[in-house]
């Protein structure tokens, strides 16, 4: 991303008050089941935490990472007020993944850049779930940032879908590896 991302992303993050409340995104609301409730999970772009402190809180073993230095803090503030444990590191997903083992579950919300679909899949343990949401053109204005009709699906095509929807500027997959 740079260091004009990580700026840009720590001014925004530096203007909002720290997340309340932990929870899933909105978006995967519906299929909390789905979600494990032991095991690792990799939150990719985690913002200020409220997932990866949900996810947490359920007793996975989370690592959750961003560019942003300023939504690191906010997200290990927040799970400080939660008595959990995570681990948030600042990370420029340019150069990749971070390293580790593969995860029971690898989510990623808002964060798109298909040169890192493969490494999400290939972070998946066997059984493991992966939770994608990203901005998206149908419904919406095209742009660089936004995903074209069907890229999700086609991306991910070596998993197996649960469910998946496109609309509203926004496209979601939920698919598990073989």
């Amino acid at each position: 991303m740079g260091d004009t991302d990580r700026a840009r992303w720590d001014a925004a993050y530096a203007e909002r008050s720290v997340a309340s409340t932990p929870a899933l995104p909105a978006v995967f609301v519906g299929y909390e089941d789905l979600f494990p409730r032991r095991g690792t999970a990799l939150e990719i772009a985690c913002g200020a935490g409220a997932a990866a402190v949900w996810l947490a809180q359920r007793g996975l073993d989370v690592h959750a990472v961003d560019v942003s230095q300023i939504a690191i803090g906010q997200a290990r503030v927040l799970a400080e007020q939660y008595g959990v444990t995570a681990r948030f590191d600042t990370v420029d997903l340019d150069g990749g993944l971070p390293p580790g083992d593969p995860a029971d579950l690898v989510l990623c919300h808002k964060f798109r850049e298909p040169g890192r679909y493969a490494d999400l899949s290939a972070r998946l343990r066997p059984g493991g779930l992966l939770a994608i949401c990203v901005l998206s053109e149908v419904g919406a204005d095209p742009g660089r940032f936004r995903a074209v009709a069907g890229e999700l699906r086609a991306a991910f095509a070596g998993l197996d879908e649960i469910a998946a929807g496109e609309g509203d500027g926004q496209a979601w997959l939920l698919a598990r590896r073989r």
